[in-house]
Formats: C-alpha cells, structure tokens, sequence
C-alpha cells in the first residue's frame, strides 16, 4: 500500500475538522463520517491528528462525541495516545469528571500499564496542561485501586515542582494509608512531606488521614503528635482527630490511655459525640467492663447526648457474650421507655444470647415477639436458628429452617449452607454435605473458600484424600473460588498419610495455577518435608520463599530445626541456628526446647547444659518443657542430685514441677532401686496436693479400701491407674511399670493410690531380689 503524501493527510484532516466543526446537530455530523472509516485504519495517526486539531481545542464536547464514536467503530489497537491527546482540551475547559472517568476505564483494560509509562513521559511543552493531567490522572489510579503507581505520577510531579490539587493529595495519602502493607504507610508520609515542600496547603482531614495510618501501626504516640502538630499549619484536630485514635486505643484493650485522651479532648474545647461515646462502650464491653460501659450510658445522659439503638445494641451483645442474658433483656426494657424501638439486630443478638444459655423457648419466643412489633426477621435471623439446630445435631430440623426461609421470601446465604455442610461433615454425612453444595450452585450462589476448605478438612482429617483431590479438581473446573488454604489443606492431609510425592505434586499444580502461597502455606510444606526427613529439602523450600519476597516466621526456622534434630543430625541444626540468627531470626523458648532436646536425645548432656545455662544468662525465657527435657536426661543418666537442683530451680521460678516431671524423677528412681528416696518424693507430692486425687486411697496397711475426694475425672487417669493397680494386686511389678512408662509418654497422672501401688511393689521387688540373691 503507497504511504500518503502529506498534502493527502492535510487534506482529508481539514475535511474531517470541517464535518465536527459545521453547526449541525452532532449526531448528523457523526454519521458523516461513516465513508471515512476505511481511511482511519490506513492512516493510525489520523484519529490523533484530529483529536490534537487546534480549531476543535475550543469544543471539548464535540472532541469527546467523536472519542466516544471511534472506540466503536474503530478497529484500533489499545494505545493511551488518542486518549492524552483528547485529555488536555478537557481539562483546560474543566470537563475533569469526563476526563477522569475515561481514564479509570483505560485503566482498568491497560494490563501493561502503557498509559503509566506514558505519563511518567509526557513532554514537558504545556506546563499548564501537563498539571492538570497528571493531578487528574492520580485520581484515576487511585479509584483503580493501583495506589503505588499514582504515587509514581505524584513523584514526577514533585520532580517537575507541579503543585497538585489538596484534594488530589488527601486522595493518594488515604489510598496509601488504607493499604495493608507498612511500606505503603511510610510512602504516605513521604507524600505528605513533599506536598508540604511543593506549598500544598494542607487541611485538618489531611492530618486526620496520617492519624488513621499512625493507628494502623500501633504508633499511638505519633498520632497524638500529629494532633499537636496540625497548629504549625494553620488546622485545628477536630472530633474524628480524637475519635480515630480513641477507637483503635479502645479495640487495644487501652481504655486507661483512652481515658487521657478523653482529658486533652475537654482540653481542646471538643466535647464528645454520640460516635466518641459509642467507641467507649464497644471498648468496655468488648472487655467485659459493663458497669463502666453502663456509666458511659449515664454519663452521655448527662451531656444532652442521647444515646441510639447502636449504642444499645452494642451493650446488649456485650452482656449476652458474657452469658448475663437478664441484664441484656433489662436493657431492652430500657430502650423501650426511652422510645427506642429494638431493631432486628436487637432481637438477633437477643435470640442467639439465649441459644447460647441454652433457653431455646425463649429464642423461639422471642422470634414471635419481634413478628408481633412489626420487626421482620432477616436472613440473619434464621441463620442462628440454622446454627442452633447444627449445633444440636439436629440436622433434619436445620434443613426444615432452610425450607422455612425460602417460604418466607429469603433466600439462604452462603453462611446459612456454609453452616450446614459443616454440620454435616462434621455428622460424618458426607454425600448430604455433597447435596447440600450442589444446591448451592444450583441456587447461583458460587462455593466460597470457607465451604471448600471446611469439607476439604474433613476428608483429610477422614484420610479419604482421593475424594479431597476430586473435589478440588471439581470446585476448579466448575470456577468455584480455589485459594491457598485449599491446596495447602490437602497438601498437609499427604504428608501426613505419609505420600510426600503426591503432596510435592500439588504444590507444583498450585504455583502453576498462579496461586500465590503464603508464608503459612510454605509452613506447611516446609513441616511435611521435614516430618517426611527430608529437612534438607525443607531448607531449598525456605530459600524459595525468600526468593519470592515473603518473611519467613519463628515457625518456618523452628520447623527446620526441630527437622535436623528428629534426624539426629544435631550439628547442622546448630550450623542453621547461627546462620539464622545472623539474618535477624530471633529464637524463642520454642527453638532453646528444641536444641536441648536434639541433644539430649543424641546423648550429648553436657552441650545441653552449657546451652541452657548460656540461654539463662541472655535472660531469655523458659518454661517447664527445658527443665523436663534436662531433668528427664539426668535422671536416665543416674545424675539425680543435678535433677534435683533443677527441679528445685523450677519449683522457685513457679513453673511447676508438673505430671511429666513426677513420672520421670519417680520411674528412674525406682529402676535405679532408689526406693527410700522415691517413697520421699512421693510423700512430698502428696503434702504439696501435686497429684490428682482419685476414688480409691490404699491404707496404711496398705490392703483397706477408703474413698478420696473426687476431683474432675480423667477417663484415660482411670483406665491407667485401675490396670496398673490390678497388675500390681497380682504381683505383676514389670508389667505395671511398662503402663506407667507409656503413662509417662502420654503425659497422663494417675491416681495417688496408683504411684503407692507401684513404690510399695517395687520396695517388695527389691527385697525379694536381695533374698534371693541371700540364698
């Protein structure tokens, strides 16, 4: 095809102008263009060309018909170019809503951010135009959700000393604080400190929007700076300045620190609102303070600040999940002489308060009661029926709820058949729970990640993992919602049957599906891996997930760990400690349990103290577990007096001794024939109340039946302490000595008649042995 020669172009531009410029109406002037299509798509610069057009600069309206009637008949390849060219007119004539709302539509079709690269490009020739596209155009990506690149057009602003609009900037500081990640919190300061330097008169709800991003981060303390910082710029804190951090403060359990502010608020001449004096009750009330929410109640009397249905409601919830249902209808009663009308979410929280104290026939009353006030139960409303009936194992009566729903013109939610599956998983009926999500779909509402997952965790915890992969397989294909916590269920439900290829298969499938992993995720195959012994591979799983951006946790380092000591490979467990501490990894209690252990299990004792009395030193803590593991070690090692300086040292620091630490000291004296001391040992328990007391109590003379006090029975403490003294009855020491071994490994304490039974046996033992050896 011959290039056109610029005389053509030049010519067929002017007509073209001519046919948007003549005074008929736009929509005739339209359709003249229809014959010159096929030369648009000859010629791609034509369309810019016109758009650019000086003698169409003045007609924003006409520039944007035409705009709007090439995106449909067009055929063109997605460029920003025609849209920047068109961009400029509409802003000089202030057509900014227009402008703004075809950008967000570029944008959200623009998958490679062409647009971006070009407005962190555009010629510097129109200062005038240039500002305000740009200021439009992080408004744009803003409302696209894409705060970080907006924050990039912002910086070239900076760079070019282009003020931009206040509006523009409260816009990306609050898109930028609102983003769950703390480099977005920080960029957002670095915002606000560069409008400053640009001269952008800044606005109390500029400062309000930095203290919402201080709560965010816990940093209480610069968002009250910031509070005194507003008068350097001419602003003045007003009642969301407060109430922004009076509310995080409250949902921190800091009512002491919310108190304060209360004062410097009173201080500033602000006095609380309804919203100040509802963010104290909910705090109150969320830590079971209700006669302190209920002052707030007297105390907002007081101030000609009426309390509402909310702050009602919020107080009602509190008492009901405290299981003070008579308070909560009290306060009902109370709202109703003020003449506020319980709502719906009244008589809900009512309804599940007293399902929850197990008064079904006032639940079911109640639901009556609201019918007859002219209060229309919600979808809600019968979810907590659904959920009653599940939690009864009422299955049949929970599916007739469903029905009674539909009858009543609502339509079951996702939480209602959420509720139902698991009810039916957990009821071992699985071809219901099955039924249960075909209908479902059936009714348009999609499987959701909490339905999956809950039926997934069933068929794993059932070990039927063929049925688990079915259905993820199934929900996938069907476009059902498939997330990390779906693959990474079934992917632990392999390890655990032990079918670590298969698990490994999995994740493999998950990365090429582009579903990102989590550290959590990476956990779990990181814990397969080394349960499987494969802790070096585990290690390569580690490497990845840095590799892919993520922190690794005190899990991902510990797991690895605690990996290389179950395979007795104790040095490299060290070597990778020392490497993750010098990465910044800080140990816990968890990780010094772990090394103590892995050495003591490899026989090495002494390393094991030297690293406990070093961990001692660094004053980090401890807890029973590390003196059970070293005294434990001792003991089998014959060093009792060093076990009893331990134990010593543990009942000092009140952290026990407990049942492990009794079995262990008490079964390694009596094997080592050290009975006096062992009688002693016991006789000590008993004086402290250490053991468990049991229905049966041997007599001095050791053959006399009387009863003990009977504290909470422990079924496996029975089964235990009966075998073992019907063993010992029959003289069967060794025998009796074994259960109490397996006793100890499971962690159970047996009755105290049982610890007798089996010291007065070994005593008899020992001195039928020394008879015998007298002979």
């Amino acid at each position: 095809m011959e290039a056109w020669k610029p005389n053509e172009i030049s010519t067929l531009e002017s007509k073209l102008t001519h046919i948007l410029t003549s005074s008929e109406e736009e929509p005739l002037q339209l359709q003249k263009l229809q014959p010159y299509i096929p030369h648009f798509s000859q010629n791609p610069n034509l369309l810019i060309s016109i758009l650019s057009s000086k003698s169409l600069f003045n007609k924003p309206n006409t520039l944007l018909s035409f705009f709007k009637w090439s995106q449909l008949h067009l055929s063109q390849s997605i460029s920003p170019l025609p849209l920047l060219s068109l961009l400029s007119p509409l802003l000089c004539h202030h057509k900014f809503s227009d402008a703004k709302s075809l950008l967000t539509a570029f944008i959200a079709a623009d998958k490679t951010h062409m647009l971006h690269l070009h407005l962190l490009n555009l010629p510097v020739n129109k200062i005038r135009s240039l500002k305000l596209v740009l200021d439009t155009s992080i408004g744009a990506y803003v409302a696209c959700r894409l705060p970080h690149h907006a924050a990039q057009i912002f910086n070239r602003m900076k760079r070019l000393n282009l003020k931009p609009n206040l509006l523009t900037c409260n816009t990306l500081i609050n898109a930028l604080v609102r983003c769950p990640s703390k480099h977005s919190i920080l960029l957002s300061r670095a915002v606000f400190s560069d409008a400053i330097k640009l001269d952008v008169e800044v606005n109390t709800n500029t400062f309000n929007i930095l203290i919402y991003g201080c709560c965010v981060e816990g940093k209480f303390k610069e968002g009250l700076g910031l509070i005194g910082k507003m008068r350097e710029f001419g602003c003045f804190p007003d009642n969301v300045s407060y109430n922004t951090i009076l509310d995080f403060l409250c949902k921190k359990g800091k009512l002491n620190e919310a108190r304060d502010l209360l004062i410097d608020m009173k201080n500033d001449r602000l006095l609380p609102n309804r919203y100040t004096f509802n963010i104290l009750v909910s705090g109150y009330c969320k830590l079971g303070w209700f006669k302190e929410a209920a002052q707030i109640l007297n105390l907002m009397t007081q101030t000609n600040v009426l309390p509402d249905v909310y702050t009602y409601n919020m107080l009602i919830a509190g008492f009901c999940r405290d299981g003070r249902i008579d308070e909560a209808f009290r306060l009902r009663d109370q709202m109703e002489s003020l003449k506020l009308l319980p709502d719906v979410v009244t008589y809900n929280t009512l309804i599940n308060g007293c399902f929850e104290c197990n008064n079904s026939l006032k639940s079911f009353e109640l639901i009556g009661e609201m019918e007859g006030k002219g209060v229309k139960p919600n979808v809600v409303t019968h979810n907590i029926v659904v959920n009653w009936y599940v939690k009864e194992g009422k299955m049949d009566d929970a599916g007739r709820e469903l029905r009674k729903m539909d009858e009543n013109g609502f339509s079951p939610d996702c939480v209602t058949y959420n509720t139902l599956i698991s009810g039916y998983c957990k009821a071992g009926n699985l071809d219901d729970a099955f039924r249960t999500m075909d209908e479902m779909g059936r009714k348009g509402l999609k499987m959701n990640s909490v339905t999956l997952n809950t039926i997934l965790h069933i068929l794993c915890q059932e070990k039927k993992l063929d049925e688990a992969c079915k259905l993820l397989n199934s929900a996938s294909k069907r476009g059902y919602f498939v997330d990390e916590v779906s693959y990474g269920t079934l992917i632990m439900g392999y390890f655990r049957d032990e079918k670590s290829a298969k698990a490994m298969k999995l994740w493999d499938e998950m990365k090429e599906k582009e579903i990102l992993p989590s550290t959590a995720t990476y956990n779990t195959v990181i814990t397969g891996l080394c349960q499987s012994g494969k802790t070096d591979l585990s290690v390569d799983m580690l490497n990845e997930l840095l590799g892919n951006g993520l922190v690794p946790d005190e899990i991902t380092y510990n797991t690895i760990i605690h990996g290389y000591c179950r395979e007795g490979q104790v040095e490299k467990a060290f070597h990778f400690y020392n490497e993750m501490v010098e990465n910044s990894f800080k140990p816990d209690v968890f990780t010094c349990n772990i090394l103590l252990r892995g050495l003591c299990k490899e026989g090495m004792l002494d390393k094991a103290l030297k690293l406990f009395n070093t961990w001692i030193l660094k004053g980090k803590s401890i807890d029973a577990v590390t003196y059970n593991t070293l005294i434990s070690s001792l003991s089998k090692e014959g060093r009792f007096e060093e076990a009893f300086d331990l134990l010593a040292e543990m009942e000092e620091k009140k952290l026990g001794p407990d049942s492990y630490t009794f079995n262990i000291i008490l079964g390694t004296l009596a094997d080592a024939g050290r009975t006096k001391e062992a009688e002693e040992f016991i006789s000590k328990f008993m004086e402290q109340e250490k053991l468990q007391e049991t229905t049966i109590l041997l007599d001095e003379q050791k053959n006399v039946n009387t009863s003990e006090t009977h504290q909470e029975s422990d079924p496996k403490s029975n089964e235990f302490s009966e075998q073992i003294n019907e063993l010992c009855a029959q003289g069967k020491y060794k025998d009796a000595m074994r259960m109490f071994q397996e006793s100890t490994q499971e962690g159970i304490v047996l009755h105290k008649s049982t610890y007798i039974s089996l010291i007065e046996g070994l005593i008899m033992r020992r001195k039928s042995i020394s008879k015998a050896s007298l002979s």
